[in-house]
């Protein structure tokens, strides 16, 4: 019987959530990264990255919820501050 190893990432988001196009792009790969059963997914949030986790935001029209993403992370990987 052989063991899976996991392959742990670890994503730092340092920019405010909707400034520019980077935390997005990360929490973006991390989602799809937490999916896979050989990974192990930490997001650090740093500086302006911890108002993407801000409860409540008010999302520009047409942009994406960085809120509701990491929340959804939250649930299947690990997320601090």
């Amino acid at each position: 019987m052989s063991e899976t190893k996991k392959t742990n990432y670890l994503f730092i988001v340092n920019d405010s959530p909707y400034g520019n196009e980077r935390p997005y792009n990360a929490l973006r790969l991390a989602l799809n990264l937490v999916k896979r059963e050989d990974a192990s997914v930490r997001v650090f949030l740093l500086g302006d990255g911890v108002n993407c986790a801000i409860a409540g935001q008010k999302t520009p029209e047409e942009y994406y919820n960085v809120e509701r993403m990491l929340r959804s992370l939250a649930k299947r990987g690990e997320v601090a501050t």
